[in-house]
């Protein structure tokens, strides 16, 4: 389930809402053990989405570094060079 959160500081052009949307929910989903929540635990899984979107914008946000930007096309080449040689058979 985590896989799917990925680095969103330090890129070219910055992490998008809907990205860090998506980290949030797969952080939730992880921590709540489920990827759906019933219908009772529903307002509490999106509030606790909402809260850590709301962190992790604010963490980036106030992030400083002296490196440059990373390109999110070369990291993705990057990440798909690991799968296949970790996946290989």
């Amino acid at each position: 389930m985590c896989r799917n959160i990925h680095q969103l500081h330090n890129f070219e052009p910055p992490a998008t809402a809907d990205e860090i949307q998506a980290a949030a929910l797969q952080y939730v989903r992880k921590i709540a053990g489920s990827t759906r929540p019933s219908q009772a635990n529903q307002a509490a899984f999106d509030r606790a989405v909402a809260a850590v979107a709301a962190a992790t914008a604010d963490l980036i946000g106030e992030l400083v570094t002296t490196a440059p930007p990373k390109d999110r096309e070369v990291e993705a080449i990057k990440a798909r060079a690991r799968a296949e040689k970790r996946y290989a058979s």
